[in-house]
């Protein structure tokens, strides 16, 4: 399901991590070549990526789960 990035912080190990507007958070790593996202490493790309939208596979997952379980 698709979110909006409403923030950003820092986890333990100093990666980046997303805050969606669902309340849960997803890693937006720049490790090249696997995971190119050079914006997230300066503070005006990320401004930048304020009120774009992320998949929340959280959400995906919840949404999946029968109601009865």
């Amino acid at each position: 399901m698709e979110r909006t990035i409403i923030g950003f912080h820092q986890d333990e190990e100093g990666d980046w991590v997303a805050d969606l507007e669902c309340g849960h958070t997803q890693h937006v790593r720049h490790r090249p070549p696997w995971q190119n996202r050079p914006w997230v490493v300066t503070e005006e790309g990320r401004g930048r990526f304020l009120g774009h939208k992320l998949n929340c596979v959280k959400c995906d997952e919840a949404s999946e789960t029968p109601a009865n379980s």
